[in-house]
């Protein structure tokens, strides 16, 4: 069962969720979610999210590259959060997780009953929309705890501050 939401009730406030990654459509997400969060009085919170290696025990590679994973999803963290600064004059939350993206972000919504809406940005690329939209897009949105918004990621910087 899904905790229900607190974010507008007495001693809560609301919080925009935006998951970070090194995709180019990220930015998109993670503008929108900050100039949002500044206009409503919300707070943001921005997820990175490690993969698991798969050698886990294999001569130490897995420590290794669990710190190279690790070191980077803080950069990109660090990265979006002073965008968020610089944008909307708001500090981040921020949360890093091991795992597989989709489950964390559902245990983080699980978690925090103040995040009422997911920020994505759908890729404007070939390849389609970009996994977790997809997955949002399609079976998943029937049971999805919160609201989730999809920016579309080819909008200009100006289109989406408008």
């Amino acid at each position: 069962m899904v905790k229900r939401r607190r974010s507008y009730e007495a001693g809560h406030r609301p919080k925009f969720l935006a998951v970070v990654d090194d995709s180019d459509e990220c930015a998109k997400a993670v503008r929108f979610a900050a100039r949002r969060c500044a206009r409503i009085g919300a707070s943001i919170v921005l997820l990175g999210v490690i993969t698991p290696p798969e050698h886990e025990n294999w001569l130490g590679v897995g420590e290794v590259m669990r710190a190279e994973a690790e070191a980077e999803a803080e950069k990109l963290i660090e990265t979006a959060a002073a965008s968020v600064r610089a944008l909307a004059g708001l500090e981040p939350e921020t949360v890093v997780r091991t795992g597989v993206k989709a489950d964390e972000l559902v245990k983080l919504i699980d978690a925090d009953e103040d995040i009422s809406l997911l920020v994505l940005a759908a890729s404007a690329g070939r390849d389609g929309p970009g996994p977790l939209v997809s997955a949002l897009a399609g079976k998943a949105a029937a049971t999805f705890p919160i609201p989730v918004a999809i920016v579309p990621g080819h909008l200009a910087d100006e289109e989406i501050d408008s």
